[in-house]
């Protein structure tokens, strides 16, 4: 059977505008606010793309943000974002009003690894890989 890469994530979100701060803040993404035809998405560039929108890196993803709604089930993210160093970027997690979930925990032969909250109260990753 052929594999299916990732290629994309969602995030859910209640207010866009904080979500696209919270993360141009702390990862440096870029986000673009499309409209309501649009369902009100916010497309989120983490990598560079070629003309096409891929991802120029191999491995690497772009995404978006939904709006929340009630009438949607299990409106969760699943992502983990890869870092230089882990310790900085808990620190702006933190500053930027999110919540560190404990420690970074080792994972062997891949990486140092914590979860915490975004200001949306989403569960997010971060990993350092082992380079």
């Amino acid at each position: 059977m052929e594999m299916n890469p990732v290629v994309h994530f969602e995030m859910p979100a209640e207010d866009r505008k904080r979500m696209a701060d919270f993360y141009t803040k702390v990862f440096g993404w870029k986000t673009q606010q499309l409209g309501e035809d649009m369902g009100n998405y916010v497309l989120a560039t983490t990598t560079d793309s070629d003309e096409k929108g891929r991802p120029k890196n191999p491995g690497a993803i772009n995404g978006g943000f939904f709006q929340k709604t009630d009438d949607k089930p299990a409106q969760y993210p699943s992502v983990v974002i890869a870092v230089e160093d882990i310790k900085e970027h808990m620190t702006k997690v933190e500053e930027s009003g999110g919540k560190v979930l404990g420690e970074p925990m080792n994972i062997p032969g891949v990486g140092l690894y914590v979860s915490f909250f975004d200001k949306e109260g989403d569960r997010i990753a971060m990993i350092q890989p082992f380079r």
